[in-house]
């Protein structure tokens, strides 16, 4: 009855303000980008993941084959990816967010990286510092793409602003023209502010926010109460129906990228995975905590297919494990079902806190490597595993730990939630 009352209370008074959240078109816009740029993220990755690969015969081999210089294209790569993470995001998500305005993306992104380039310092030759092109610029990139096309949008909207241009002028030069008064105000803005800043405070922007805001956040985040919490936020979400992963996603890029971007440079220095100083990523959670995806539901499945006689939950087990292989685990969710089945809550919430605390636990104590890669969301777990520590045995280690102890605390669960399907099917 408690149980029912609780459950009441979420749905009717903390469901509403995560699905406004959800549905808020800047949280949209952060989203969007960064999942229209993560394929240069995740390519970037891969490249120094192969130009560090730990196994001395691989290593010597590609010497040999190419001589001295061989990493030097994987270099290049990272450079051309996410070495500029911070001017693709801005990019991005100022043509996300200007797209749902229904207004012109193109023009929009273009002003953002003007006003991102005129508040970022530059080094003696007169070029752009890397340094804040890359993650550590993150946080000012999507302030500076969002209030930019929030300011391009109110003057695209107003009529009285737009240039009159007689037909048969192409509409791309019509739109180009649209752009120029507020790629004035915006670029304008951006240089006073920069002019102000440094002025006042003897640092940029970039080195204001990031010592002020970004360092204090990221150090939080590497703690095992807040993955903890972002843990718990996500799967109570989607116990709800709620897509947890998208609603937490623009906080999760922004908050852990920058995390596994240092580890990914460090690691490329020659500094070793069990070296590297962040142990909470983004690849940390994808890894070790949802295998199968949220709720670690390759474990669930997996405890169906051992102890389950239900023909309905085998056939959903059946169906499940080919997409869940590759955490895509919406049919367990909807069609097991785990989502508002009362019986499923406290293992789909309890067992990825768990996972977080001993995947925490063997990162910190060193035995098992941080995460050192990026890899696509899909990356199969056992696989996973090995690559994002760099090619080390121990992170496949802790995976099979993790879904063995997962599964072990499925099963009274799943028991309990068939014989509870069996008794209502006999009292229908």
């Amino acid at each position: 009855m408690k149980q029912n009352k609780m459950m009441a209370f979420i749905e009717s008074n903390i469901m509403p303000i995560a699905g406004r959240i959800g549905s808020q078109r800047h949280l949209i816009a952060i989203r969007d980008g960064f999942i229209a740029i993560m394929p240069l993220i995740i390519i970037g990755s891969l490249a120094i993941l192969v130009n560090n690969f730990p196994i001395p015969a691989f290593q010597h081999f590609m010497t040999g084959l190419f001589g001295e210089g061989w990493t030097a294209v994987g270099g290049a790569i990272w450079n051309g990816s996410f070495a500029l993470l911070s001017l693709l995001a801005v990019a991005a998500v100022s043509f996300k967010l200007a797209e749902s305005y229904h207004t012109d993306g193109l023009s929009a992104a273009l002003i953002g990286i003007g006003a991102f380039a005129v508040l970022t310092p530059t080094t003696e030759d007169f070029g752009f510092s890397m340094t804040w092109l890359g993650a550590q610029g993150l946080f000012v990139g999507l302030i500076v793409a969002l209030l930019s096309t929030e300011v391009f949008r109110l003057f695209s909207q107003n009529e009285k602003l737009k240039i009159k241009m007689p037909e048969g002028v192409p509409d791309g030069v019509t739109k180009s023209l649209n752009a120029l008064l507020p790629a004035a105000v915006i670029l304008s803005s951006a240089g006073l502010c920069n002019a102000l800043i440094v002025h006042f405070s003897g640092q940029s922007i970039h080195e204001l926010v990031f010592s002020t805001i970004q360092e204090p956040l990221q150090g939080l985040s590497n703690t095992v109460g807040s993955a903890l919490i972002f843990t718990f936020l996500n799967h109570l979400l989607w116990f709800f129906g709620l897509h947890g992963t998208n609603i937490l996603g623009p906080i999760m890029e922004s908050v852990y990228l920058p995390l596994i971007q240092e580890n990914q440079h460090l690691f490329s220095q020659g500094m070793s995975a069990f070296e590297v100083p962040y142990i909470v990523t983004k690849p940390f959670f994808d890894s070790y905590v949802f295998m199968g995806g949220s709720g670690t539901t390759l474990a669930l499945l997996a405890g169906i297919l051992i102890a389950v006689k239900s023909k309905h939950y085998k056939t959903i087990g059946k169906v499940s494990l080919a997409p869940g292989l590759f955490n895509i685990n919406e049919p367990v969710l909807f069609g097991l079902p785990i989502v508002l089945n009362p019986i499923m809550f406290i293992p789909f919430i309890l067992i990825p806190l768990i996972l977080t605390i001993t995947s925490y636990i063997a990162l910190a104590s060193g035995l098992v490597p941080k995460t050192v890669a990026i890899l696509p969301w899909t990356t199969p777990p056992i696989v996973s595993g090995y690559l994002v520590t760099g090619g080390s045995v121990r992170g496949v280690f802790l995976q099979i730990f993790n879904l063995v102890l997962a599964t072990l605390l499925y099963l009274p669960f799943i028991k309990a939630a068939e014989r509870s399907a069996l008794h209502q099917t006999e009292n229908e």
